[in-house]
């Protein structure tokens, strides 16, 4: 890309960006197209990280290993579902990834645990979430139960209006009440040493993005 088709790129994205100034775009940009790749843009043709490119960034980049959450980040960032994360959505995602508000990020969270998109978190999309996101241990008989039992106790914890089912306000009262369980269904957001050494990595001054 030119400089100056990149410096308007930055401008255009730097207006709708929350989170990032400037320079901090301009480097996000020249990330996104690093990895992409080489293509020569054409009419109608979607130049973006599709799922598995996207996926690897996630688990390379942030430690994720949790397929199913993997899956729904990538949703999470592809607003327009056309099956690639554009320039765009790469900044706008980010932008909330890395430095979202508490608001922002409830948001985020709650749609990433909220599978079917109905507005609600049932028993069952926590009991697919919990059972994927942790360690299963050889030895017990009967891991469903437990995760069962699990379910119940955070349904307790943080089903306000006791209807068997998390709304979002029944989630951001929880999370308002004890932030730890922002991430109650599984990491969707990334650790802080991850998202250090990303911004340390992407941010710093000379232009090499050869090993990320």
């Amino acid at each position: 890309m030119n400089r100056k088709k990149l410096q308007k790129l930055t401008e255009t994205l730097v207006k709708n960006c929350k989170h990032f100034n400037k320079f901090e775009v301009n480097r996000l940009i020249k990330l996104f197209y690093s990895l992409v790749g080489d293509v020569v843009e054409r009419p109608g043709m979607v130049i973006g990280l599709d799922r598995n490119a996207f996926r690897n960034i996630l688990h390379v980049r942030f430690g994720m290993t949790d397929d199913m959450i993997m899956d729904r980040v990538f949703r999470g960032f592809d607003k327009d579902n056309d099956g690639y994360v554009n320039v765009s959505e790469w900044i706008n995602g980010l932008s909330l990834f890395l430095r979202g508000s508490l608001e922002e990020k409830m948001k985020y969270c709650f749609e990433v645990f909220d599978l079917n998109g109905d507005g609600f978190i049932s028993k069952e999309e926590m009991f697919h979430m919990l059972k994927n996101s942790l360690l299963k241990q050889p030895s017990e008989e009967d891991s469903d139960e437990g995760i069962k039992d699990l379910v119940e106790i955070t349904l307790k914890k943080m089903d306000q209006d006791h209807d068997g089912k998390l709304s979002f306000a029944d989630y951001e009262q929880a999370v308002r009440e004890e932030t730890l369980l922002l991430e109650a269904f599984g990491p969707c957001l990334p650790d802080p040493k991850s998202q250090m050494e990303f911004e340390a990595q992407v941010f710093k001054d000379p232009n090499e993005f050869n090993d990320i």
